[in-house]
């Protein structure tokens, strides 16, 4: 298993890199100071917006996975998927960052948008 941060820290670096170049972030939902787990909601400008979640893998590590990408036709679809998950982890930190290429703060390749 790898090393993990208290989520009160990661989240909180998260934010403190996207405002320094020139992103807006915030925190949706606080959960558990240190036991935590983090959604990052990413976004562009507002649009091309996609949630990812850490899920265990096979070996024990826990990889960024996309778990959600909102239909520009259902914005309502996405909302309730983050009011869903919400309710189903008290710990859970919810995170948005709008900036462009915000796959690169979670060490993923960046998308266009």
């Amino acid at each position: 298993m790898d090393a993990r941060l208290p989520a009160q820290i990661e989240a909180s670096a998260l934010i403190r890199r996207a405002q320094a170049e020139g992103g807006f972030a915030v925190v949706v939902k606080k959960g558990h100071e240190t036991a935590g787990t983090l959604l990052v909601v990413l976004t562009h400008n507002g649009a091309n917006t996609r949630a990812y979640e850490r899920m265990p893998q096979l070996d024990g590590t826990r990889a960024w996975t996309l778990s959600k990408t909102e239909n520009p036709e259902n914005k309502q679809d996405f909302a309730d998927y983050l009011a869903r998950r919400a309710r189903q982890d008290d710990d859970l930190w919810i995170v948005e960052l709008d900036v462009a290429q915000g796959e690169r703060f979670i060490g993923l390749p960046g998308t266009l948008g």
